[in-house]
């Protein structure tokens, strides 16, 4: 947990390397994903200035937020939703990075408290057509994003994606830069859309040069899951 705090100051200075590489002017969420990780390492990170959390195990999930509801954090849900976890995390979480399917919004919109605010809600789209990946083909997400729209306590605000993993740098961009031009089309076709939801400890810094405004980084920050 010691090196926790000079781990995030050493992601932000190469975000911000990234950005200048890639001449870009706008900001770069860094998405600390937590998962697996203890609630006493969230607290170093957050004393550390780190206020934006990401978790992919929902019981997990709310455990942590018991322990931490001290802290101001902006806990992110990341992944695929069951249809019975819809109400817990519609009631604890202020952003979804992994619709993929319209009930499964239907069921967050519906159970959104009223005095919380509409989630933000990133569509995942599967940019590599695996099998064993959720997510959206990109020829559907027009038709899943229209769908949303109408949904008041729900506010789409872009694209969430996991590429197939690989070193090869140029397929890196190539699966990164098919994500962006599907998020470009939205917003030439009218859509308020606002985030690009890419990249992690692997290969944050290729999907910034592509135009990620939000990186989910784990293992960079917290060290390898055991």
């Amino acid at each position: 947990m010691n090196n926790i705090a000079h781990n995030l100051q050493n992601i932000n200075a190469k975000i911000n390397v990234a950005k200048l590489k890639a001449n870009r002017q706008d900001s770069v969420l860094l998405l600390a994903v937590s998962k697996a990780k203890p609630a006493d390492a969230v607290r170093v990170a957050f004393l550390a200035g780190q206020t934006a959390f990401g978790e992919n195990y929902l019981q997990e999930a709310l455990n942590k937020q018991l322990l931490l509801s001290d802290l101001a954090i902006d806990w992110h849900f990341i992944g695929p939703i069951q249809s019975n976890k819809t109400t817990p995390i519609a009631e604890n979480f202020s952003w979804v990075h992994g619709v993929d399917r319209l009930k499964i919004a239907e069921r967050l919109n519906a159970a959104r408290p009223a005095h919380l605010s509409p989630i933000n809600i990133c569509i995942q789209v599967n940019v590599s057509a695996e099998d064993s990946k959720a997510g959206v083909a990109l020829k559907d997400v027009e038709a899943l994003a229209r769908a949303i729209l109408p949904l008041s306590h729900l506010k789409l605000r872009g694209l969430m994606a996991i590429p197939a993993p690989t070193d090869n740098e140029e397929m890196q961009h190539a699966q990164f830069r098919l994500v962006r031009d599907c998020y470009n089309d939205l917003i030439a076709k009218g859509f308020k859309v606002d985030t690009l939801s890419m990249g992690m400890s692997e290969d944050y810094l290729v999907a910034i040069e592509e135009g990620a405004s939000i990186v989910r980084i784990g293992s960079a920050i917290f060290g390898p899951r055991l």
